[in-house]
């Protein structure tokens, strides 16, 4: 195996845009480090991890050995349970205490959104700031959510610490101060021990796709402002065409040319590994440590393999939608597999026809904007900004709970709204208004990727309460939000995936939480796909042919689907028609 890390500090984060291999590179240098015998620890801080699957073993919160590598231990951060334990450790110490009715009292307030995330962030915190949980290894390797999500906890330390040392009255949101108090070294421990380049280093992952590498150029700015400048760049699935007469390798390969050509400035001055593409998927441990490795498949170059499955062209979503003229579409899925694109692309094409269309995403890290190249007149483009939301909620908190207080009331009610929390209940709202909009118009929702997004739903009741012990009242969109969510003729879901395992299992895994929730989801789209096409390169001909049984468990499984195939053009176009050179 090719070290992706040479030299890596105790603490390693891989962080980055959504789909571009942060998993495979943590879990590729875990191995690495463990078959070298360092004692190594892998923890997964994404909602939506799926380290289980790419490992191939069952994992909880507590440490399990990743059977075929001695020496490495693997866990999921759980932010369900992480939260019903923070819960049990500070209602417990007024158990017989309090009445009944204070502990239930109690029980409510720390049931919201906010200690889902707090209680999450504890056990995040206690991994990296609290050397004495994490003795046994040599290192700790963090994969994380997605960009957006990514960068949220990890200025969550100065967050909460800044918050702890000005509040003087004694509660939060989250209950009891004294909840959050007993966290209070660890948090400036986390805080300390991200920004000490000896100890830690963060890997920003990226593809040779200018979207990915200004993402990551984006983050390294965001990490230099929080005083974290230890960063290295990984630009994983890097193509070299094998056979010159193939047009999609050729098309394949010049695209991640000019992207690496015109790399951000940024970034050129960073240490970077590239590495190449792979013809196989990245599941199991084997496939792991070939990561790094220069590959020729020994495979006949003939294109082959199977014929497309019937699956419907998306012009006929388009019209299905255009019909309604109103109500919600929200493209989801895990990050990378084209969310933002796809959604772009059906809000110009539903706006061309004349309708009222707002584009928007949850994405704390997406940018619709640069993917809505066209704007047809009746088009709006807009975004949830998380910084926004909260200047805008706490000035309306402020302006209507807090216009009658008196000096100390309303110094307490700032104080209450500095906490970040604030934030989640903001964005929350702000969503609630948005899908508000399809009562008149249509709005595309580009989506945060899967774990952030269940998270939002899941929550959505608990966010409901949370919100309606707020002075501020309850709006309107808030109340009606789960009943829209919920209505078919209301709200139409796509579930994004490319045709690959770990992104058709993760959707498959989201349509069973959003049935729990009351959502339906309408159809599946497979983006991305060399199946309908003509390829003849070796890696890309081995990668068509892997698509097959990935695409066939869909078909299998009864959903309405459609297929996008590879383009390296305008995505517009890829949605429309099949590319020259295509199969019939």
């Amino acid at each position: 195996m090719v070290a992706l890390v040479h030299n890596p500090t105790r603490i390693l984060f891989f962080t980055g845009k959504g789909g571009v291999g942060k998993t495979s590179a943590a879990c590729a240098t875990a191995i690495g480090l463990a078959d070298a015998g360092r004692r190594t620890l892998l923890v997964s801080t994404d909602p939506a991890s799926n380290l289980d699957e790419v490992l191939g073993v069952a994992l909880t919160g507590t440490p399990a050995p990743v059977p075929g590598v001695e020496c490495l231990h693997a866990l999921n951060i759980d932010p369900v349970r992480a939260a019903q334990d923070y819960r049990e450790r500070v209602v417990a110490p007024y158990r017989g205490v309090l009445p009944a009715t204070a502990i239930g009292s109690m029980e409510e307030q720390l049931s919201g959104a906010c200690t889902v995330e707090i209680a999450a962030f504890d056990e995040f915190s206690r991994l990296l700031g609290d050397r004495g949980a994490t003795t046994p290894y040599d290192h700790v390797i963090f994969d994380t959510a997605p960009t957006g999500h990514t960068l949220r906890l990890l200025e969550l330390p100065a967050a909460w610490s800044s918050f702890i040392d000005t509040n003087v009255g004694g509660t939060s949101c989250l209950g009891p101060l004294t909840g959050l108090q007993a966290q209070r070294a660890s948090y400036a421990a986390s805080r300390m021990t991200l920004r000490d380049a000896a100890q830690t280093t963060i890997i920003l992952v990226a593809r040779p796709e200018r979207s990915s590498l200004s993402e990551a150029e984006r983050t390294r700015a965001e990490l230099s402002e929080q005083g974290i400048g230890s960063v290295r760049l990984i630009v994983n699935g890097v193509f070299n065409a094998q056979d010159a007469s193939d047009p999609v390798a050729r098309s394949l390969e010049e695209r991640g040319r000019r992207a690496l050509a015109e790399i951000p400035a940024g970034l050129r001055g960073i240490p970077r590994v590239d590495v190449p593409l792979l013809p196989f998927g990245l599941v199991g441990v084997d496939a792991l440590r070939a990561i790094g490795t220069p590959w020729v498949a020994p495979v006949p170059a003939a294109g082959g393999g199977a014929e497309p499955p019937q699956a419907e062209p998306v012009q006929s979503i388009v019209e299905e939608l255009a019909t309604r003229r109103r109500g919600v579409v929200m493209t989801m899925g895990k990050g990378g597999v084209g969310k933002t694109t796809l959604a772009a692309r059906l809000a110009t094409e539903l706006a061309r026809r004349g309708l009222d269309v707002t584009l928007t995403t949850t994405d704390p890290a997406a940018h619709v904007a640069d993917a809505a190249r066209e704007r047809p007149p009746t088009l709006r483009v807009e975004r949830i900004d998380p910084a926004v939301e909260t200047r805008r909620y706490t000035e309306e908190v402020l302006a209507t709970a807090g216009a009658a207080l008196d000096a100390q009331g309303r110094a307490l009610l700032e104080e209450d709204l500095r906490s970040p929390c604030t934030e989640e209940i903001a964005v929350f709202r702000a969503f609630a208004q948005t899908v508000a909009q399809g009562t008149d118009r249509l709005v595309v929702i580009d989506t945060a990727p899967t774990g952030h997004t269940l998270l939002l739903l899941d929550a959505a009741e608990a966010y409901h309460r949370e919100v309606l012990r707020r002075p501020s009242g309850t709006p309107d969109a808030v109340v009606r939000l789960l009943p829209r969510l919920r209505d078919a003729t209301f709200t139409c879901v796509l579930l994004v995936t490319l045709p690959e395992a770990t992104p058709i299992h993760e959707a498959m895994q989201l349509e069973r939480d959003l049935s729990r929730a009351g959502i339906r989801p309408f159809a599946w789209v497979v983006n991305q796909c060399l199946t309908p096409l003509v390829v003849t390169d070796p890696v890309l001909a081995a990668r068509r042919r892997q698509e097959a049984p990935h695409l066939a468990e869909l078909m299998a499984h009864g959903a309405r689907l459609v297929l996008l195939p590879w383009s390296a053009g305008d995505a517009r176009e890829a949605m429309t028609r099949v590319p020259q050179g295509a199969t019939a």
